[in-house]
């Protein structure tokens, strides 16, 4: 339930704060704010935990992306960037380190809601709908485990995804040799919460290769199909 979830607000705009802070705790999100890089980590360190983070691309000394690395060393915590740049550089920047979404400014916070609502429900997955026995999948060696949201790799070592990775790397798991389009990935792993020509999915698929690949130049496991979209290409059973 949304009255559970603990939003933490990083922007450097004290209207821009107060805003969100009010608009999202009408809606039933428990609410911090920080102001640049020391409060949030400051935040961070405090009760309740942080479920997830919408933090502003530019802030007063580390900005956006500086935070978003340094959060990912230690946390999967979702992120929610904002942007107010006018190209996509920075945001599909802020997706290949570890951002879950992106909202340009200015926005409509209704729109940030949604955003909020789809990244937390990706980020607390859980696919019921699957038998049980099915939880627990391998391909290549690698396993992962959709109810506990973990993948390990073949030596054994668990890889931290974030929300979006694991959702993506989800979706071509349960359709093994089958190609995936971006709409169909989008369907399934951002519930269409996306703008025209939306490029995360293959931001998204950079990482993925980075982490699962020998060779991400010339990647044997998520295969990229011309003009159709992407496929895992290796067979998956259940663990």
């Amino acid at each position: 339930m949304a009255e559970s979830h603990h939003v933490l607000i990083v922007d450097d705009d004290g209207e821009t704060r107060e805003l969100l802070a009010r608009y999202l705790g009408r809606n039933g999100y428990t609410v911090s704010v920080a102001g640049d890089g020391d409060e949030m980590e400051a935040r961070l360190a405090q009760d309740p935990p942080v479920d997830l983070i919408v933090l502003d691309l530019m802030l007063p000394g580390r900005d956006g992306l500086d935070l978003t690395r340094a959060i990912r060393v230690r946390s999967s915590v979702p992120i929610v960037m904002l942007t107010a740049r006018g190209d996509d550089t920075d945001r599909i920047v802020g997706l290949e380190i570890g951002a879950d979404d992106y909202l340009p400014k200015p926005f409509n916070p209704r729109e940030l809601l949604a955003r909020i609502r789809t990244v937390l429900r990706r980020a607390g997955r859980s696919p019921d709908s699957l038998p049980v026995q099915r939880n627990r999948l391998r391909f290549a060696g690698w396993e992962i485990d959709l109810a506990a949201r973990d993948l390990v790799s073949p030596a054994g070592v668990n890889v931290p995804l974030s929300a979006g990775e694991f959702d993506l790397l989800a979706a071509l798991v349960e359709h093994p040799r089958q190609v995936l389009s971006r709409d169909e990935l989008l369907d399934l792993t951002r519930g269409r919460v996306a703008a025209p020509f939306d490029r995360s999915v293959d931001v998204q698929i950079g990482r993925l290769r980075r982490r699962l690949e020998d060779d991400p130049r010339d990647p044997r496991l998520i295969k990229t199909v011309r003009g159709g979209g992407y496929m895992l290409a290796a067979p998956v059973e259940a663990a």
